[in-house]
């Protein structure tokens, strides 16, 4: 559950599900697709080992590249945009995201 300290963030952990579907896939690939369905695979088991504080670092800062935001410079500009990005999410909660991403 939210708070005004704690993010209204849900991560989706169905990357198994992504992952048994290419690898069927590969099964009956034509050989023309292989390179990229295994290529697609590779991505889908590296987001499987991440933890979530890793994925929630990851949406943060590529939250920022999309708002051409640097946190380091305008910390402030960094918890606005995230604040604009996720509706409902509080003061105290998007200050901690950006600190936090900024130490991974």
């Amino acid at each position: 559950m939210a708070t005004r300290s704690t993010p209204p963030v849900v991560l989706l952990h169905d990357v198994d599900a992504v992952r048994a579907d290419l690898v069927t896939a590969l099964e009956s690939a034509d050989p023309s697709l292989r390179p990229g369905l295994e290529e697609a695979l590779r991505i889908a088991e590296r987001h499987g080992t991440l933890t979530d504080e890793q994925r929630t670092g990851e949406w943060v800062r590529r939250t920022l590249r999309a708002t051409d935001t640097d946190p380091a410079a305008d910390h402030v500009r960094a918890v606005k945009a995230l604040r604009e990005a996720v509706p409902g999410l509080g003061l105290i909660a998007a200050n901690g995201l950006v600190k936090a991403a900024g130490r991974s």
